[in-house]
């Protein structure tokens, strides 16, 4: 791929602002020069937030054939360096407030590390052995120690091939990256907008004026976002007093990473009525994206009658033609459309493997772990992790349905269900609900809004009102840290 784009893009802008910009060639030389300085060390770890130059160090670490290692540089001194531990010896890129905090490993400042280069490019030929390591990444550790996850070139490569267009994006597009790098969006971002050949714009940390303000400075053309960021940039141009956002470049603003409230969809459309949507569902063990809900699906949905297209707004979209999707029962039979049970994905992209081993069937067929359906037009729904389902009763009901109910209501600006234990029902239901700055709610006032709309078997018996919800820094929501909370106020 540094080959590619040396040859394909040698004069086009690639990286950083308008007024520092690097060009494909000096990107190759980047690379080749930090593939040197990675080659003394079992593998290159980053420990720290976005920066400029960022695809340099992940491209050096390639062609030197060491795996790229990004780390959660937000978690506290112990759990960072318990982290960075478990790649002994490796050469530790950090930014400047990072840096100081890292006990282990050979540790330089990034830039630094990118002042200092050789000036001679490595000359060896790269290991061109499409098995090895490229990226090692850790799962979030929500509920126990994080896990490595390991992504291989031919995962990596088999999705950009079957997803991207290489020299696909014009010589003005640009793109706004926010996601942090050690989320597998940060890491897709960097490869393949390289590979489309679309400048990349790094902002270091995400706040929505800023992001607003980038967006119109650097004229970006695309952007990503996770969901918690999304509804705080709507936010965010509501409070410039505007109906509409100031941002005439930009074309195309993709989300992913977790549940998005059908609610906050509607409204980033009203401010960004130019733009084209589009929501990006993938994991981590499956090299990013494996399907998506296109413009044209977001313009159908908003705007039809057919209640089954307009449910699709809430759907992941259309899974990639790369990739087979099959959903199993709990007896591991495959079931038929709009059946919902547990997803399987099979493909060149999945990895589906840790570094314990991997988690492959012998048809090579992967477990998310994710509970979802397929309509019959191959639309894919995820109604959440399929341990997060509540059996109350003998009756499996799953929290997604539920927490679509509450945020319909036009005061609930989020909401979060989980199965508290009871002991004649096994489970019940409690909901923690974050009312709209200005509204006003009562606890009987949501159960009579999902009774309304749903059984009364899945309105929740306990609502406890909440300022704000747990999430990770990449917008999943902790739902185990609001269920430990709700079990005694249940209780």
């Amino acid at each position: 791929m540094v080959e590619m784009v040396e040859s394909g893009f040698a004069d086009r802008v690639l990286l950083g602002s308008r007024a520092e910009p690097v060009t494909g060639a000096q990107l190759g030389d980047l690379a080749r020069r930090g593939a040197t300085s990675v080659a003394g060390y079992p593998s290159l770890v980053y420990a720290g937030e976005n920066h400029p130059l960022l695809p340099v160090a992940l491209f050096a670490a390639a062609w030197a054939g060491r795996p790229f290692v990004p780390v959660n540089y937000r978690l506290d001194d112990a759990q960072l360096n318990a982290l960075i531990e478990r790649q002994p010896g490796a050469l530790v890129l950090a930014d400047a407030a990072t840096a100081p905090r890292v006990t282990t490993g050979t540790v330089v400042d990034v830039d630094a590390w990118l002042a200092g280069l050789p000036d001679l490019a490595s000359t060896a030929e790269p290991p061109f052995d499409d098995d090895e390591v490229a990226v090692v990444l850790f799962t979030s550790g929500t509920t126990a120690a994080p896990k490595s996850a390991l992504l291989r070139h031919r995962h990596l490569m088999a999705y950009l091939l079957g997803s991207v267009e290489f020299g696909g994006a014009g010589e003005d597009e640009a793109v706004l990256v926010s996601v942090p790098p050690y989320h597998v969006a940060g890491l897709a971002n960097m490869l393949s907008n390289t590979f489309a050949g679309r400048r990349i714009v790094y902002l270091r940390a995400f706040d929505p004026q800023t992001w607003l303000d980038v967006v119109a400075a650097e004229q970006v053309t695309q952007a990503m976002v996770v969901p918690t960021m999304l509804a705080r940039i709507v936010t965010g141009v509501t409070a410039r007093g505007a109906a509409v956002a100031d941002v005439p470049s930009l074309r195309a603003l993709s989300y992913g990473g977790a549940r998005v409230p059908e609610r906050v969809i509607r409204e980033a459309m009203e401010r960004f009525p130019a733009v084209d949507f589009v929501n990006a569902y993938g994991l981590t063990e499956t090299a990013s994206t494996i399907a998506v809900l296109g413009p044209d699906d977001h313009r159908a949905a908003i705007s039809s009658d057919d209640p089954t297209v307009r449910a699709r707004l809430a759907s992941a979209g259309r899974v990639l033609p790369t990739i087979e999707v099959e959903v199993r029962d709990d007896d591991d039979r495959p079931l038929g459309p709009d059946q919902p049970g547990i997803v399987y994905l099979r493909g060149e992209q999945v990895a589906g493997e840790y570094a314990t081993g991997s988690l492959l069937d012998s048809d090579g067929w992967f477990c998310t772990r994710d509970r979802g359906w397929v309509d019959v037009d191959g639309y894919l729904f995820i109604e959440g992790r399929a341990d997060d389902t509540i059996i109350r009763g003998g009756e499996n009901i799953a929290p997604a349905e539920i927490e679509a109910a509450l945020l319909s209501h036009p005061a609930v600006a989020e909401a979060c269900v989980v199965g508290v234990p009871d002991d004649e029902w096994g489970q019940r239901i409690a909901a923690a609900v974050v009312v709209r700055d200005g509204a006003e709610l009562t606890a009987d006032a949501v159960r009579e809004h999902v009774r309304a709309r749903l059984r009364g078997s899945k309105t929740p018996d306990t609502i406890v009102f909440r300022d704000s919800l747990p999430h990770t820094d990449t917008g999943k929501l902790l739902r185990r840290v609001v269920l430990a909370e709700l079990t005694p106020a249940a209780t």
